[in-house]
C-alpha cells in the first residue's frame, strides 16, 4: 500500500520519514517530496508499505500525532491518472 504523508517537518529527510514506519513493519521507499527549483522539502512524502496491515496500522497509530508545528496527516494514497489540470508537460 502506498500512504501520503503530510505536515512534515520541513528538515525531515527520507531515512527520517522510513525510521518513523519501519515501527509498522517492512518498508518498500520512503520518499520526502523535494521542490525541484529550491532542492527543500515540500513537508510531504510517501511511504510505500508491502503489508495492507502494517500500512493501515501506521496509519491508524499515525495520523494527528505531531513531528513539529503540525499534526501528521496519513492516508492512502490516491494513484494519479494522467496529467494534472494546469501541469505543463
Amino acid at each position: 500500500m502506498k500512504l501520503f504523508v503530510a505536515g512534515l517537518p520541513y528538515d525531515l529527510d527520507d531515512n527520517e520519514l522510513e525510521e518513523i514506519f519501519e515501527k509498522f513493519g517492512k518498508i518498500a521507499s520512503a520518499r520526502v517530496a523535494m521542490d525541484k527549483m529550491t532542492g527543500k522539502s515540500k513537508g510531504f512524502g510517501f511511504v510505500e508499505m508491502p503489508n495492507d496491515a502494517e500500512a493501515q496500522e501506521a496509519i491508524d497509530n499515525l495520523k494527528d500525532i505531531s513531528l513539529g508545528k503540525k499534526p501528521l496527516v496519513v492516508t492512502q494514497a490516491e494513484e494519479r491518472g494522467g496529467p494534472r489540470p494546469g501541469k505543463k508537460y
